[in-house]
């Protein structure tokens, strides 16, 4: 981590250099703001706000994708307030405990890390779901456990993702066909919601355990089985409208195609064959006709 501490206190500036360097980081050390604007990136700034006569405001806009960590003297909207409604990120008051510093710089940098993963999950789950969304929806005063059974996983996991963006819900993530789920349900925070996938493949045994251990906990389970037997309230997604024109199936030809490129240097051609229902030599005709080549 690459870290510029801009300070005129040149033997503060020092200390706090050789402590972050112990720590592995890496520091260069400016006294002055004109010095701190040349162009360079850092992971983070130490900026601090008492260099005398000198805006330091361009400093933090300079920076504003870097964490920026303001070095104050004392408390006031001139030293705190004002500088983080510019984007400075925090600030740590003078003298300070180097832990402290360490601390803030690792909670800051984890915060700038999850923040960008999470609009990265964003983007792709807004695409993943784009034009999935089913009409049914669910309501905020819905009876829970409930049950969602679906032609298709994405359409439920569309349905509940937009029911935790609408009401802010946070849920954890369980499937069924996983070893020790019945347990992670068992745990499971009463204030967290749940959100129990794959319940098709359950055996009936075992979803009467199920449905005891969460007879009055805040559950989501969904389900592709058309018939599945529902103790709990539930929701049906429809899937007579235009089904098979929002889903992706391949032709023979692609499907195939797409076997022989991932397969065919895993599994022997016999093997190979009998896993598509053809002989060996339609096999080498289908790879000719492809132009794939085995390596």
């Amino acid at each position: 981590m690459k870290i510029l501490i801009v300070e005129n206190e040149v033997y503060l500036a020092q200390s706090i250099s050789a402590k972050l360097l112990e720590a592995g980081y890496s520091c260069e050390i400016v006294t002055n703001i004109k010095d701190a604007l040349k162009n360079e990136k850092y992971d983070a700034v130490l900026l601090s706000t008492n260099i005398s006569g000198q805006n330091f405001y361009p400093v933090i806009e300079k920076h504003k994708n870097s964490i920026v960590i303001l070095l104050i003297s004392y408390i006031s909207s001139d030293t705190i307030l004002n500088p983080i409604k510019a984007g400075a990120s925090d600030y740590i008051q003078k003298p300070f405990m180097i832990e402290e510093l360490l601390r803030k710089l690792h909670h800051l940098r984890l915060h700038k890390t999850l923040i960008a993963e999470n609009k990265m999950l964003n983007d792709y789950m807004s695409n993943l779901f784009l034009n999935k969304s089913p009409k049914e929806s669910i309501n905020k005063k819905i009876t829970m456990p409930l049950i969602v059974i679906s032609p298709l996983q994405t359409y439920a996991d569309a349905l509940v993702f937009e029911y935790a963006k609408e009401f802010k819900e946070q849920f954890n993530f369980i499937s069924l066909s996983s070893e020790g789920a019945l347990d992670k349900i068992a745990k499971n925070d009463p204030s967290i919601l749940i959100y129990a996938v794959n319940l098709q493949e359950v055996k009936s045994n075992e979803k009467s355990k199920i449905f005891n251990v969460t007879e009055h906990k805040r559950v989501i389970f969904s389900s592709t089985n058309p018939n599945e037997e529902t103790p709990y309230e539930t929701i049906r997604i429809n899937s007579s409208d235009n089904f098979f024109e929002k889903i992706n199936i391949l032709t023979i030809d692609d499907y195939v195609r797409s076997v022989l490129m991932h397969f065919q240097d895993k599994l022997p051609d016999t093997e190979l064959a009998k896993k598509l229902g053809m002989s060996r030599k339609s096999l080498w005709e289908k790879r000719r006709r492809y132009d794939i080549r085995k390596k």
